[in-house]
């Protein structure tokens, strides 16, 4: 039983080790990350209509 209940200790204690080092992102960043996820979505779904037409008309 003390074996989990050090685990656990150790686990919340990275836990709050990674909360104090991480931070918000700023609103620019924020919209960086946005756009960047936007245009990775587009460029995929495009290639799969892209595949799904050639395939369909062989």
């Amino acid at each position: 039983m003390s074996k989990y209940i050090q685990k656990l200790k150790s686990f919340i204690k990275q836990c709050r080790r990674i909360l104090t080092i991480a931070s918000k992102p700023s609103k620019e960043e924020y919209m960086e990350y946005t756009k960047v996820i936007t245009i990775g979505v587009l460029l995929l779904g495009a290639i799969g209509f892209i595949l799904y037409a050639i395939f369909s008309f062989i």
